[in-house]
């Protein structure tokens, strides 16, 4: 789950924030070790409710999250991306400025965001009720009332075409996209965030207020608030929320992910010196029981940067690329497994046979011991600062809310990886990877004849 990226003058300057940062490791380490409680409930409405009292600031963070990310597209490519970049443009009969205004004068921040699964509004606030307040009932009125203003829809139209336009030059956007529409075909995962410019084209506000109107409930929502709260006044910042919007109903299950049958190979040529590559298959949902021994497998493999095998094989012994990688994205069902890199084009095939004999090598014979205790120590060590925060933590508490994952899960987390064995990774990779079976996309410059 987690996956994170000089002079004296200088040094002075830096040891006051090097401190807060020590501090607030500390605290937080502190925080996990004990276990802090996870509160949870549902509103009248419907909606779950994940709660964590962190007093060490006077701060509240609040996440709701939805089941309406483009995996509900449908035939509607886009609707859920613009569905959520609007909900701030217009509420309660406010104008966006009008509402940026108010939240910067209570010093309150606004989040949202959508992916293929889920989308999501965020609020900071300091806990002062004279500022928590006035900035809950703004956050209230763009969670459940929002206008979607024709001009608005518009221009973030308009936004989403121009962005369309400039992934077509991007070899890095092309090679995500054709791996994607490749892996999932039929599938709702297939769908780009964005949509198509045909099917951005096509949406109109009434689609973006239907998309609203079916998704956007009570039902559909998990609510997570971290900060300085009694439970009492966490429970009526869930309700004054929550039960705002529509009581609805939950969003469909997505339909399971099929494997891929065999191998498949798709070269797209692109006016580039350098060849962008991807390779998988569909991996690993959110939950799965294999989850921890192919996290920590994956991190050997190519998820530990320079370190990892894939790195070492393609960029330390050979010089075929400046980044080489892989990883798995869990999903709601089987998120891609991806493996990559960056090359120039004259280099591709070679730099693709090394990761592909490398992925066999591991599947065949899996990490050593030294290279598995290498990784428990730095998964371990580095998990700490992924909840030295109340904003992680709620980024945390969203996920296992939205996932239906064990309240303990944070807890349990480093016992977990420090229980993965050589045995259990060799059998999940063998079980769950298989090489022959994989698809690769390749966008990058045409080779020269000989080449």
């Amino acid at each position: 789950m987690p996956t994170s990226r000089h002079g004296e003058q200088e040094s002075a300057m830096l040891k006051p924030f090097q401190a807060l940062v020590l501090f607030m490791f500390a605290a937080f380490a502190a925080a996990v070790d004990a276990s802090p409680e996870i509160r949870n409930w549902t509103t009248e409405k419907g909606a779950k409710v994940l709660f964590v009292q962190a007093p060490e600031l006077p701060m509240v963070d609040i996440r709701l999250v939805f089941r309406a990310g483009a995996a509900r597209d449908g035939n509607q490519g886009g609707v859920a991306g613009l569905t959520n970049a609007l909900l701030d443009q217009g509420a309660g009969g406010l104008d966006a400025d009008q509402i940026a205004r108010g939240l910067e004068q209570y010093g309150a921040e606004l989040g949202n965001g959508s992916e293929r699964d889920m989308a999501w509004l965020s609020l900071r606030s300091l806990t002062d009720r004279k500022l928590l307040d006035p900035s809950l009932d703004l956050f209230r009125k763009v969670l459940s009332k929002p206008d979607f203003p024709q001009a608005d829809f518009e221009r973030e139209r308009q936004r989403t075409l121009v962005g369309l336009q400039y992934e077509k030059q991007k070899p890095d956007a092309i090679v995500k996209k054709a791996f994607y529409q490749g892996l999932y075909q039929s599938h709702p995962y297939a769908n780009h965030p964005s949509g198509t410019p045909e099917s951005v084209q096509a949406l109109s506000v009434d689609a973006v207020r239907a998309f609203y109107r079916r998704y956007y409930v009570a039902q559909n929502a998990t609510v997570v608030i971290v900060g300085d709260l009694p439970e009492k006044r966490a429970r009526s910042i869930a309700a004054l929320l929550a039960d705002s919007l529509e009581k609805g109903r939950p969003a469909e299950p997505l339909p399971e992910v099929a494997g891929l049958d065999a191998g498949e190979e798709l070269v797209i040529e692109h006016p580039s010196k350098q060849s962008h590559v991807l390779l998988g298959a569909p991996g690993m949902r959110r939950g799965d029981a294999d989850y921890f021994p192919l996290y920590v497998g994956n991190h050997i493999l190519g998820g530990s940067g320079l370190v990892s095998r894939i790195s070492e094989e393609i960029r330390e012994k050979r010089g075929l690329s400046y980044s080489a990688y892989s990883y798995f994205i869990p999903m709601e069902r089987k998120g891609p497994y991806l493996l990559g890199f960056q090359t120039r084009n004259d280099q591709r095939q070679e730099a693709l046979s090394v990761l592909r004999a490398t992925l066999q090598a591991f599947i065949d014979k899996g990490p050593t011991q030294k290279e598995l205790e290498a990784a428990r120590n730095n998964i371990v060590a580095g998990f700490p600062m992924q909840v030295s925060s109340n904003g992680k933590i709620a980024e945390y508490l969203a996920v296992i809310g939205f996932y239906d994952l064990p309240l303990d899960y944070l807890q349990r987390f480093t016992d977990r990886v420090e229980a993965v064995t050589v045995q259990q990774i060799q059998d999940a990779y063998r079980r769950r990877v298989d090489p022959e079976r994989l698809l690769t996309v390749i966008v990058g410059g045409a080779l020269e004849s000989g080449s």
